[in-house]
């Protein structure tokens, strides 16, 4: 009888366990956690946006709305519900579709799939001969881009060292065998070596050691202002 208590309380805390060990599941990302805005919060950011970009102030703007000036300002701090009513009177006088005013809190998260072969096959800036670039993914939008591809170089491919651009590149080996140079420095990279590099400075393969040889290319950069 002991025994049964025993296991049942063990499958017990093993379980209770598992439920809090899921609560607590992460990755090992040291990026903050991103806060879900609410339907206010999105709908006065959108507001505030609209109006700056008309130049006009909030005094301007809950004026000729027919609100006072500390409703527009709780209303773009996401602090009430504005009235319908409300809302047809802001978005006449920023000359936009009422929509228009919830699209930021519509917009859907991107994401981008690309099926095994199917990477877009490009022509790089500085590419060079046997130098094959695919890219696998995209961003449609946010303050930073990310480039990933998948780098191949072929039989006839020469070394280039030249390669300089804004941001950071991450390289990962996945065949062959090259000597890559970054600045004043080399590496000997094997399958399975990784490389993180500021690409302000000049880099690229200085030694193809082993080919073919293909590699994974990762750049992020910030996105211009549009």
């Amino acid at each position: 009888m002991a025994d049964r208590r025993q296991e049942t309380s063990g499958k017990a805390q093993a379980a209770k366990g598992a439920e809090t060990g899921a609560e607590e599941l992460s990755t090992g990302s040291g990026a903050p956690v991103a806060n879900e805005r609410t339907l206010e919060q999105a709908l006065g950011l959108q507001v505030r946006a609209t109006r700056r970009d008309l130049d006009l102030t909030v005094s301007d703007l809950a004026s000729a709305a027919g609100i006072s000036v500390g409703m527009l300002s709780k209303i773009e701090n996401g602090l009430i519900s504005p009235s319908l009513a409300t809302l047809q009177a802001i978005s006449s006088v920023l000359n936009v579709p009422l929509s228009t005013l919830f699209s930021s809190f519509e917009e859907k998260r991107d994401c981008s799939f690309v099926p095994a072969g199917q990477g877009v096959h490009i022509e790089r800036r500085g590419t060079k001969v046997g130098h094959q670039y695919e890219l696998l993914g995209h961003a449609l939008g946010g303050e930073v881009a990310v480039e990933p591809y998948l780098i191949t170089l072929s039989e006839e491919a020469v070394p280039y060292t030249g390669f300089h651009h804004v941001g950071i590149e991450f390289i990962h080996m996945l065949s062959g065998e090259v000597i890559y140079r970054h600045g004043d420095r080399t590496y000997h990279l094997r399958p399975g070596d990784s490389l993180m590099f500021d690409s302000a400075a000049t880099h690229g393969p200085e030694e193809l050691l082993v080919r073919p040889m293909t590699y994974l290319s990762i750049i992020v950069y910030p996105r211009a202002p549009s």
